[in-house]
């Protein structure tokens, strides 16, 4: 166990510095920020001054190299725009994504497991066709579509929930909607495809011989079977409602980390877009080192793998 562990943190560790490397070009590919930070009037002797306070004056290699001597010790810089250190706004803005992530995964599974368990089990029915256009529309629909969608019903032409904002349990109900749909229909056809292969096994033919209910058989026997892909599929779904998040908190105002990078990246606010990514890049693993851990308890064949 402790040699997979290790070999997980190893393979963890290096991604993370090839993460870093493609977050640091790519931030200086869009171009200089001093035009847009500093104000029209400034002489040519303020924007000299600007690059050489904030290092930018300096070749790219040396950047890179101070780049990740500080971010190794929690420094990220300070923000060009607001002139505070990047990561206390990073900090700000990880909570309302994380909350906003839990609750649409939370929603997806309590959507999603049940209805693949009750297709799988009610193969060719009317839930089961059920399942299949719900996840085909899920899948198929534009996440932004989905959002503008639910203000446009819940927010404008029936006012039940707010249409932007952060702060109360209200806020949540249309990102997490809007968050939960596709994660719900993928997880609902997974679930159902793992179910039924689970279903077909010796060994619930011989459960069903010996006149165990419907019911422990799917919920007991076969889920717990079917359990590892969906398992693996939970953590990877998480990751991408992190990113999904981008688009989500966009058309919500949702004062999360996604707003976050968008406007660093718009003003070119180099340390805050770093900072950003690389902790939306650091939860993304740590899910997946989380659900490896998972599996191996699940299946102590995979402690060999």
């Amino acid at each position: 166990m402790l040699v997979f562990m290790l070999k997980r943190l190893g393979q963890t560790l290096l991604t993370l510095m090839v993460l870093t490397f493609i977050i640091f070009t790519l931030a200086r590919m869009t171009g200089d920020p001093t035009p847009l930070v500093m104000p029209s009037e400034a002489t040519d002797e303020d924007r000299q001054f600007f690059r050489e306070q904030y290092g930018l004056d300096r070749n790219l290699a040396v950047q890179y190299v101070i780049f990740l001597n500080n971010a190794a010790h929690g420094d990220f810089g300070v923000s060009f725009r607001f002139r505070t250190p990047a990561f206390d706004i990073v900090r700000e803005a990880v909570g309302p994504t994380l909350k906003l992530a839990f609750s649409a995964m939370l929603l997806a599974i309590l959507i999603g497991v049940p209805l693949g368990c009750l297709a799988a089990a009610r193969r060719n029915g009317w839930i089961d066709r059920f399942t299949s256009l719900f996840a085909s529309l899920g899948q198929a629909t534009p996440t932004f579509w989905v959002g503008l969608m639910l203000i446009v019903l819940l927010a404008i032409d029936f006012p039940l929930f707010p249409s932007s904002g952060y702060g109360t349990l209200a806020h949540y109900a249309l990102p997490t909607l809007t968050l939960g749909f596709y994660a719900a229909s993928s997880i609902a056809r997974l679930t159902r495809a793992n179910m039924v292969e689970a279903l077909k096994s010796d060994f619930v033919h011989m459960e069903r011989v010996l006149g165990l209910s419907s019911a422990s058989i799917v919920l007991k026997h076969a889920l717990r079977n079917a359990s590892l892909p969906i398992v693996t599929y939970l953590g990877l779904q998480f990751g991408l409602l992190l990113g999904g998040a981008v688009v989500t908190e966009r058309v919500f105002a949702w004062p999360g980390i996604g707003q976050t990078i968008v406007d660093a990246i718009l003003y070119r606010d180099y340390p805050v877009a770093q900072a950003a990514i690389l902790t939306t890049a650091i939860l993304f693993l740590a899910v997946n080192l989380a659900v490896d851990l998972i599996v191996m308890a699940l299946d102590p064949r995979m402690r060999d793998a």
